[in-house]
C-alpha cells in the first residue's frame, strides 16, 4: 500500500516535470531542465496551471486585470517618484537576494516596494504615493522599480512560482524596439506609460541594445484561479514561502528567512564553482548527488514508515 502511494506521488512529480519542460515553444536542454529550479517547483506549479482561469499563453491582455488600470493611468506619478530614487535603485552585494542574485552581475538594479506582504518601510518613506496605489490593489502581491542598464541583458530563465502573472509598466524607457523582453519566442518592447502582462514561468530573456537605461514598475499579480482550494493554496504558499524570500532595500527593511539562509549557502556555491573549474567530473558527481537527496529522503521515509 505505502509503495503504491509512493509510486503515485513520484508519477505525479515526473508528469509535472515533463509538462513544464514541454510547455511552450522554447525549452531548456533536457539535462538542464532536470537541474533547473522549475523542475523542483513543477508539482506545485501544476496546481496553478490546472486551475488557472487564464488561457495558457505567454502574454495576456490588460483587460484580464482591470484592477491594475489605476497604475497605468497614474504612470507619471509613479515615474516621478521612481526618478527621485536614483541612488536607491541598486543591486545587492550582501548575498541577501536569492531570487535575483544572478542578475546583479549584469548590471540589473531594483528597489523593492513590497514583497508578498506589507510594503517595505523604506518604500513607504521614499515613495508614499506609489505604495499607496499598490496597497489599494489586493491582487498585487509584490512590486519593485527595476532598471536594465544600456547594453545589458538578462539570460534565458524561468521564474520559479506560477501563482502570479508579471506586470511591467514603462516609466523611463528607450521607447525603442532594441529594448525588449522575449517570452517563449514572442517579443515585447517597453514604452513609457504602457503596460504588459506575461507569464514569467515561460522561458524568457531581456535585452537593452540601446544607449539609454530602462526603468519600469515590476509587479507580481495574483493569478486568477477557478477553485477555492487553489486560491487558498496560492495565498498560503505566497504568504509563507514567497514572503520568506523578501530582500531589503536598506537596514530598516526585514530580510526573509530564505535570504538569511542564502547568504550562508552561497559560500558552498562558490566552492562548487571553484571545483567546477578545477575538476568538472567531480563537480558533476557532487552536483547530481546533492540534487538526488530529496528523492533519497523521500524513499527512506516510505521505507521507514
Amino acid at each position: 500500500m505505502k509503495w503504491g502511494i509512493a509510486a503515485l506521488i513520484l508519477t505525479y512529480v515526473a508528469i509535472s516535470i515533463v509538462y513544464v519542460h514541454f510547455r511552450g515553444k522554447v525549452r531548456h536542454r533536457p539535462i538542464r531542465q532536470l537541474s533547473d529550479h522549475s523542475s523542483f517547483m513543477a508539482p506545485i506549479n501544476m496546481i496553478m496551471y490546472l486551475f488557472s482561469k487564464l488561457p495558457d499563453r505567454p502574454f495576456h491582455p490588460e483587460e484580464s486585470f482591470p484592477e491594475l488600470k489605476v497604475l497605468t493611468d497614474n504612470w507619471e506619478i509613479i515615474r516621478d517618484e521612481a526618478l527621485t530614487l536614483e541612488s536607491h535603485i541598486k543591486g545587492s552585494d550582501k548575498k541577501d537576494d536569492a531570487g535575483f542574485n544572478s542578475f546583479f552581475r549584469r548590471g540589473w538594479k531594483r528597489f523593492y516596494l513590497k514583497w508578498y506582504g506589507d510594503s517595505h518601510s523604506s518604500a513607504e518613506e521614499l515613495c508614499p504615493k506609489t505604495t499607496a496605489l499598490l496597497a489599494s490593489i489586493p491582487s498585487v502581491k509584490a512590486a519593485m522599480f527595476a532598471e536594465l542598464p544600456a547594453g545589458s541583458q538578462l539570460m534565458r530563465h524561468r521564474d520559479p512560482y506560477a501563482g502570479a502573472i508579471r506586470y511591467h509598466l514603462g516609466l523611463r524607457t528607450p521607447n525603442d524596439d532594441g529594448c525588449f523582453i522575449n517570452v517563449d519566442g514572442e517579443s515585447h518592447s517597453w514604452r513609457d506609460g504602457e503596460a504588459v502582462f506575461f507569464d514569467e514561468t515561460y522561458i524568457h530573456y531581456a535585452q537593452n541594445n540601446t544607449e539609454q537605461d530602462r526603468l519600469i514598475l515590476f509587479c507580481d499579480v495574483e493569478r486568477p484561479l477557478k477553485t477555492r482550494f487553489a486560491r487558498w493554496f496560492n495565498n498560503w504558499f505566497s504568504s509563507t514561502v514567497m514572503a520568506a524570500s523578501a530582500s531589503p532595500n536598506d537596514d530598516q527593511d526585514a530580510t526573509g528567512g530564505i535570504n538569511r539562509l542564502f547568504s550562508k549557502v552561497y559560500v558552498v556555491r562558490e566552492k562548487g564553482k571553484q571545483l567546477k573549474a578545477t575538476n568538472k567530473p567531480l563537480y558533476l558527481l557532487a552536483k547530481w548527488f546533492l540534487l538526488s537527496i530529496p528523492l533519497i529522503v523521500f524513499l527512506l521515509f516510505f521505507w521507514l514508515i
